[in-house]
């Protein structure tokens, strides 16, 4: 039998009737359908090659379904590729950006189960991508240093093989990872102790519903209840008048959800919960979610029994679990590959300032959220110091183990310190990871190329062209004449962003409507072009302060393209036929030479004429 055309056949002969074939083969293989595996398979299919997808639980999206952390974090101004297209199924759904602006918290706030609900839509719509639910990885297949497959089992012991030419690690807590044995850090790590045990507090998140006010919703009082977990998580309960706490309902509203709900994941007094199970068995984690879980049922005890909130109980329309708790807990760290490049606080801080480390040339998938880490519940985490970022990329290498092929890691399990973590785990991010994961693993199978040896450029021409943002410049979008042109100057280094830190939103500016220097245009010219311009030098030994205008633009591209200047109706006609003079704003310099040229007029001119990825 043919398995990589019948794998659904060969899975459920598997599974229902314990034949076993020597595996299933695919060409690409994801572990884990959460934030990250979901879009990486998606991007797989998209891309033509085929991919299987295996997921433990029964829901796609991961931590913001399956874990119920319906509020997303970060990127709301940076709507790049599958986390665009997700939020607008969102707005859609809903009717629009205001009907999911819902919490405080959050700019886009979901009942879990439309998110899973919208991941299989986009799953659906690929017919190379062929999923399976309920199996986690036991072992990997290795050919040396190269991974080619995994070992699954379900719950009641049954075991499933997968061979594939690449493996996405993109399980929540990097088990694919550790089966390995490439290396790997957790926690507060050290060089002295690379495994530390202190990764960030998890949170067993659940969803509450108002059932009205003359419902009583009230539990029983959960294992381990403790109220003083609880205290002064809200005005109304706290006794102390010196306490700066928010009023309940401010509390309640922080995770807001439509159709009167609300998202439990509050970190002060709340529902965290310190545990580190990257090293546990399955049946050790199981414990310890167990007790997380109580925890979460002890703060609703507390709210309904301290609070007077006996009309809030579980939602009993969002997960189909006998205790209507989502599957798994919100994990915020997992096992952190050691990859070709590992991205570090100060690559966040200023990306230019290290030219060893110009890790923005290889850039993937944007963030913007800032440093923030979860340690409240376990006192013997080390105190942490968290500097001001800007908005942020993710580099391809990060993506890369140093020393494994056939692998290539998404998720949480990325090739950053555990201070990035803190910004890089959110789910936008998370997503993007996972696309951009995608797109080489199906890049990799084409080129038939390991994923370390692909050009970047491949990789990023992909996902501009899934309306991604690799640079995270805020003001300037995907679909706008000059976005690509810009973003591939900003790659090159041929301009630079100027990041400013900002709340919980930080940015990165390009201002590309802004004019440009005689002498700035010559440095950038002089990078894209080895030929020079007698007319720009003549120009910026005259003034090099002057400004560029559209004359001397379209002169200066003409004469190092070798189309003859004789007139400008002579040079314009040859730059109408080559298509350089298409976007109206180009029409409108032609027409206004005098005017100063916008640095992105310029940018995607020198782009169309001399293609900055040949650079």
């Amino acid at each position: 039998m043919n398995y990589l055309l019948f794998p659904r056949i060969v899975i459920l002969c598997m599974i229902m009737y314990s034949c076993s074939p020597t595996s299933v083969r695919t060409e690409v293989l994801v572990v884990g359908g959460g934030a990250s595996g979901t879009p990486a398979a998606i991007q797989v299919a998209r891309l033509g090659a085929d991919v299987i997808l295996v997921e433990e639980t029964p829901w796609l999206g991961g931590m913001m379904t399956a874990a119920g952390v319906s509020a997303t974090d970060g990127n709301h101004r940076l709507p790049s590729g599958l986390w665009g297209e997700f939020r607008q199924k969102l707005y859609d759904y809903y009717g629009g950006p205001d009907s999911v602006f819902t919490g405080w918290v959050s700019n886009t706030l979901f009942e879990p189960h439309i998110g899973n609900q919208f991941w299989n839509e986009m799953a659906n719509e690929e017919p190379g991508l062929k999923r399976i639910h309920g199996f986690r990885p036991v072992d990997v297949i290795k050919l040396g240093h190269q991974v080619k497959g995994a070992i699954f089992e379900n719950s009641e012991g049954e075991k499933l093989k997968i061979e594939a030419r690449v493996v996405i690690e993109a399980t929540e807590l990097g088990d694919v990872l550790g089966l390995t044995g490439a290396e790997f850090f957790t926690g507060q790590d050290t060089p002295e102790n690379p495994h530390d045990n202190h990764i960030q507090d998890l949170t067993y998140t659940a969803i509450f519903k108002d059932y009205g006010p003359e419902a009583d919703m009230s539990i029983p009082e959960p294992p381990d209840y403790d109220a003083r977990e609880f205290e002064c998580i809200c005005k109304q309960v706290c006794d102390d008048p010196e306490r700066n706490v928010p009023d309940c309902s401010f509390f309640l509203n922080y995770g807001e959800l439509p159709n009167g709900k609300y998202m439990m994941n509050w970190p002060n007094n709340g529902n965290d919960y310190f545990t580190n199970p990257v090293p546990m068995s399955f049946s050790e984690r199981e414990k310890v979610y167990q007790a997380a879980k109580n925890r979460t049922l002890g703060l609703l005890y507390f709210l309904q029994k301290e609070a007077g909130y006996i009309h809030l109980g579980l939602a009993d329309d969002e997960f189909p679990t006998k205790d209507q708790m989502p599957f798994m807990p919100y994990h915020r760290e997992a096992r952190r590959g050691k990859g070709l490049v590992q991205l570090k606080v100060e690559d966040l801080i200023d990306p230019y300032n290290d030219p060893q480390r110009a890790f923005y040339r290889e850039a993937i998938a944007v963030g913007d959220y800032p440093l923030d880490h979860h340690h409240g519940k376990n006192p013997q985490a080390r105190e942490e110091s968290f500097p001001s970022i800007p908005s942020f990329s993710i580099p391809f290498r990060a993506l890369i183990p140093e020393k494994t092929d056939g692998l290539i890691l998404a998720e949480k399990s990325i090739s950053v310190t555990h201070l990035v973590n803190g910004a890089s785990r959110l789910q936008p991010c998370v997503i993007l990871i996972g696309q951009a994961a995608g797109a080489a693993a199906a890049l990799s199978v084409q080129l038939n190329v390991q994923a370390r040896n692909l050009p970047v450029e491949k990789v990023q021409q992909v996902l501009l062209d899934a309306n991604c943002w690799l640079l995270p410049f805020i003001d300037t979008n995907p679909g706008e004449w000059a976005f690509e042109s810009l973003q591939k100057a900003g790659l090159k280094g041929l301009i630079k962003g100027h990041g400013i830190p900002y709340k919980w939103a930080n940015q990165t500016w390009i201002y590309p409507d802004t004019t440009m220097k005689v002498s700035e245009y010559a440095d950038i010219l002089e990078q894209v072009q080895a030929n020079s311009s007698m007319l720009l030098l003549s120009a910026v030994e005259d003034n090099p302060d002057q400004l560029v205008s559209g004359k001397l633009l379209f002169e200066s591209v003409a004469e190092i393209s070798g189309i003859e200047i004789t007139d400008s109706v002579n040079f314009m006609n040859e730059f109408e036929s080559r298509g350089w003079l298409e976007p109206l704003e180009m029409k409108h310099l032609q027409t206004n030479l005098s005017e100063a040229a916008a640095k992105k007029e310029i940018i995607w001119l020198l782009d169309q004429a001399f293609d900055f990825w040949k650079k």
